[in-house]
């Protein structure tokens, strides 16, 4: 999971081969659009991306934020430099096309603007946005100019973009069967890969070094430092698809299938924050409508492993987890 100063690696996201990689790779664009939208849409465009690459320090953002991480941390910055024109799982190319979209989790069709202040809740930690203030629209309003000239294509059955959802979907798929096979083994794997492929960028314990993301635990004021629970890289499938595609930096599709199974079981048996659905809304007062029949969801570390038929504390081998 080596990484540069320029860019973010992590948090969040091909079909587990380099095949299946290079497969679609031809099919991403490298760069964003040269040139910006002319008056207030180009200035909201350069605002989206500015809120994207500085998620959790931006002011209008910062107070939504309960970790350290910016969204750039999931959606790795490409060789233009911008928010999400990596090529990866995770690449913002082709996902406004994609929109409305049909979303299992909510149970409704999701707007773009949706999907992103979702986000906040599970990968930021944090509160969601109010649909149609300003930070939530500029964030929309960069994520559609990078699907500028692009085939509209609403997906019916994921939200997620034509360029991404068959490598989320297959991977995601194909590493639940290898999760479900894990053990205290693959913990102790994942934790020898981690230490000699991760920890340099990321840190032994998982607090991130210097601009590079933390990826577990609290910080000495007892602040967490990454995505909790219901975020879509604590699922030990999703995460291992997402690692797989995009680290090391630079370096995408060159991990093995169990390696990335294994990183990923390690890094996710250790602490993060809870999550509750609740907890990161506004009250309705404040929020208005909340796009979603479901409202009620809760995870933990536990009940995230229990999905795939595992006991923490048989995969650790010790009872700290709660």
């Amino acid at each position: 999971m080596k990484s540069t100063t320029r860019m973010y690696s992590l948090r969040v996201f091909g079909l587990c081969s380099l095949a299946s990689l290079a497969l679609f790779a031809g099919n991403i664009p490298t760069d964003a659009p040269k040139d910006y939208p002319a008056g207030e849409v180009g200035k909201m465009v350069k605002l989206g991306e500015d809120i994207l690459a500085h998620t959790n320090t931006h002011p209008l953002t910062k107070d939504l934020v309960g970790d350290k991480l910016q969204c750039t941390s999931c959606h790795l910055k490409g060789s233009d430099g911008k928010p999400g024109t990596g090529s990866g799982i995770g690449t913002f190319f082709g996902t406004a096309a994609a929109f409305p979209a049909y979303s299992k989790r909510e149970k409704s069709v999701q707007t773009l603007q949706d999907r992103i202040n979702n986000c906040f809740m599970r990968s930021m930690n944090g509160k969601r946005p109010i649909i149609d203030t300003k930070a939530s629209v500029a964030m929309a309003t960069y994520v559609t100019w990078l699907s500028t000239g692009m085939k509209m294509s609403m997906n019916p059955k994921m939200p997620c973009s034509a360029l991404n959802s068959k490598r989320w979907k297959g991977g995601a798929k194909h590493f639940a069967k290898i999760q479900k096979k894990a053990t205290h083994k693959n913990y102790l794997n994942g934790k020898k890969l981690y230490e000699a492929k991760c920890a340099s960028c990321h840190g032994k314990n998982g607090a991130g070094v210097g601009t590079f993301p933390p990826l577990w635990g609290k910080n000495a004021k007892g602040e967490w430092l990454s995505y909790n629970t219901g975020a879509g890289m604590s699922k030990l499938n999703k995460g291992a698809n997402w690692i797989q595609s995009n680290m090391p930096l630079g370096q995408g599709g060159t991990l093995k299938d169990q390696e990335a199974a294994d990183i990923i079981l390690y890094v996710n048996a250790q602490p993060h924050a809870d999550f509750d659905l609740k907890k990161g809304l506004f009250p309705k007062s404040e929020m208005g409508h909340y796009n979603s029949k479901v409202l009620k969801e809760k995870h933990s570390v536990r009940s995230n492993f229990k999905q795939f038929g595992l006991d923490i504390d048989k995969i650790r081998g010790d009872n700290k987890i709660k």
